[in-house]
């Protein structure tokens, strides 16, 4: 039985799933080749991976995993084309029919949470979609970032710093400061660079090698 709190984490991924569709739901032709935030994934792609993010199981994700000899790039690409419509009309119809999903390879719900924050801000920045999600579904992502890697190595990234966002309640660790608004601070911790240009204080120079490094 699902717990509580975990009914609202999956509330909040429904919201911004929703959200999304319907910023993606008055793109043009070629802003679905646009490209993203994420790697060389265009829109469509980012799109097609939300998708096959809510409609794989523990077992699925275990399967799809040794399949792929536990390389997540293999995986990813693979189920990625799996839910890839043959259109971009098709493919956000795929993407609208797991808007209330909680299917997910584990019980780390904030994770999946983060996966649609992150993945619909990848699509929004370089398209000029002004939407920012609400702080309540940030917050938990941005405390669950900092305290594990999980999908991306988050904790690794703001080791040592003490971050404090300025339109919410998140705040953690010690050491140099880092200050902004959650959004800024979750996509930085996901190793968005360009969002580390939005925070502020001592930290920050920190926080930016350490991303410059881990570029891929």
């Amino acid at each position: 039985m699902a717990r509580p709190q975990d009914d609202h984490l999956w509330a909040l991924a429904h919201a911004e799933r929703a959200a999304l569709a319907e910023d993606l739901s008055g793109l043009r032709e070629t802003q679905w080749r646009h490209g993203t935030l994420c790697g060389e994934w265009d829109v469509e792609q980012v799109v097609a991976h939300l998708t096959a993010a809510a409609s794989v199981g523990q077992l699925q994700w275990l399967r799809s995993m040794l399949g792929a000899r536990f390389r997540a790039d293999v995986h990813n690409q693979r189920r990625l084309a799996e839910h890839r419509g043959s259109t971009p009309a098709e493919t956000l119809q795929r993407f609208r029919a797991v808007i209330t999903s909680t299917t997910a390879p584990s019980a780390r719900t904030p994770a999946y949470l983060g996966e649609v924050v992150v993945h619909a801000q990848d699509i929004r920045r370089p398209l000029g979609l002004a939407r920012t999600p609400d702080v309540d579904a940030l917050t938990p992502v941005a405390r669950f970032f900092a305290r594990r890697n999980f999908t991306v190595d988050s904790r690794t990234h703001v080791a040592g710093l003490h971050l404090q966002a300025d339109d919410g309640p998140f705040a953690t660790g010690t050491g140099p400061l880092v200050r902004g608004s959650t959004l800024a601070l979750v996509m930085s911790m996901a190793g968005r660079a360009p969002y580390v240009d939005e925070l502020d204080g001592p930290g920050v120079p920190t926080l930016r090698s350490r991303l410059s490094g881990s570029a891929a």
